[in-house]
């Protein structure tokens, strides 16, 4: 990327991190869609325009209100009996960060983190997987702080860990790496069998409630072959890059989490007891099932190159990151990152066709954003 920036990754965050410290887990009147400020700073700052981070930060905080943090009403332990009763009580966000900050003034991050994982993995699509998400920018930014990480950066590690577990949900069904399929053989055989219909809050949010009674959905979380999470990550992105291109006609939020979740755990999956990355891809390939039988109605772009009439000349990556900072929509940012950073590791020209899409399918930050109205919290 040709842009240089006087201001550093870990400055520029931890600038941002202070200035979001006083808003709530969620945003919006009558509405109840997460905060994606400190995700959407660090992203930005990953991407090379550090310098711009204030900036942003003060457009987000204009586009909508945040609701109040939480407080703090009935402490949790560590003891099981306490906070397990309280996963996925959005109620108790407050006590959760408060177990979680804690727990970070007791421990090293990565002992929490490791300890944690397990617990809160089955409800990985909490928030739409922004639980997940934002705990990742939040490591990423404490592994890249070394040993001077700020008070601000367990803070936000511990807010990541709370939205996870306050808006802790389970998806039916235990998944397994017990198959033979590859991702891109798994998306493909996966039957759509949705009606095909505008999209709806309503309409999106029964199909997600009604997973468990698809016999095909059952069947797909034993479908991946047992290969490693390393590989398994990159054909999770890979493919949900193509499935993004292949679904102009589909809100184009939602499906964007579809690269962003697996992207995410790459950047947690170094500092995670190996025996637990098996089991998060199994998780990961469970969410994008749901994905697509919720949000498409059959395959139809996926797997061709009907996207080059949209972007017939692909721009460079550092022309790429630039149009994400001046477009400023949150979800833009964090997508483009990710399928910069996917892209590194596997040139597929999918990654930097999707990057280009979203800029163009998602309004811009000024004009209201591309926010997500599937059901409350997943924005």
């Amino acid at each position: 990327m040709s842009h240089v920036s006087p201001v550093t990754y870990h400055d520029a965050v931890n600038d941002a991190l202070e200035r979001l410290d006083d808003l709530g887990y969620e945003r919006g009147k009558g509405v109840d869609l997460a905060n994606h400020g400190p995700m959407g700073a660090e992203a930005l700052a990953l991407l090379g325009h550090e310098d711009e981070v204030a900036h942003w930060v003060a457009r987000y905080r204009r586009v909508m209100e945040h609701h109040e943090p939480p407080s703090e009403r009935f402490p949790l332990s560590a003891d099981e009996s306490s906070w397990r009763p309280a996963l996925g009580d959005f109620g108790r966000a407050g006590d959760w960060e408060s177990l979680f900050a804690r727990e970070l003034a007791e421990a090293h991050w990565r002992d929490v983190l490791a300890r944690w994982w397990p617990r809160l993995l089955p409800g990985l699509f909490a928030g739409l997987t922004h639980g997940l998400i934002r705990t990742a920018h939040a490591v990423r930014g404490l592994s890249a702080a070394g040993d001077r990480p700020t008070p601000y950066q367990h803070r936000e590690l511990a807010r990541g860990l709370a939205y996870w577990a306050a808006r802790y949900t389970e998806l039916p069904g235990t998944p397994r790496l017990a198959g033979t399929y590859t991702v891109p053989a798994a998306v493909a055989a996966l039957p759509r069998t949705a009606e095909d219909r505008p999209f709806d809050a309503a309409v999106v949010g029964g199909r997600f409630a009604a997973l468990g009674g698809l016999p095909a959905y059952g069947d797909a979380l034993e479908w991946l072959a047992p290969e490693e999470a390393v590989h398994l990550l990159g054909e999770m992105t890979c493919q949900f890059a193509d499935v993004y291109l292949g679904h102009p006609e589909v809100f184009p939020v939602p499906l964007v989490h579809g690269v962003t979740a697996p992207a995410a755990v790459r950047l947690v999956l170094p500092h995670l007891p190996h025996e637990l990355h098996g089991p998060t891809a199994a998780r990961l390939w469970q969410v994008q099932s749901a994905f697509l039988l919720a949000l498409t109605t059959d395959r139809r772009g996926e797997g061709t190159a009907a996207w080059r009439e949209e972007v017939p000349e692909l721009p460079p990556t550092g022309e790429l990151a630039a149009r994400a900072a001046e477009h400023g929509d949150e979800h833009v940012i964090k997508f483009t990152e990710a399928c910069l950073r996917e892209y590194a590791l596997r040139p597929d020209l999918r990654y930097l066709a999707a990057a280009a899409v979203a800029q163009r399918r998602i309004p811009r930050l000024d004009e209201g954003g591309g926010v997500s109205r599937v059901r409350p919290g997943t924005a």
